[in-house]
């Protein structure tokens, strides 16, 4: 399936949460890490808390609440 065809059946959760997770690896790459608790900026991250927020809202669909597992 091309990118595009793809991108058609993701849900704007869905993308947004692959454009936050593209963001965030490249932030690790830059820094040369692979976890960002290895980063000496992992608290208080804007790339990371909007990765967790985007996580968040995907399986969420935005509907709010909190996490069940």
């Amino acid at each position: 399936m091309s990118q595009k065809a793809e991108e058609k059946t993701l849900d704007k959760f869905e993308q947004e949460l692959i454009e936050k997770t593209k963001k965030l690896k490249e932030c690790q790459a830059s820094k040369d890490v692979t976890s960002c608790l290895k980063c000496e900026l992992v608290i208080g991250c804007e790339i990371r808390n909007e990765y967790v927020n985007a996580v968040y809202r995907s399986m969420n669909k935005g509907q709010g609440g909190g996490f069940e597992f």
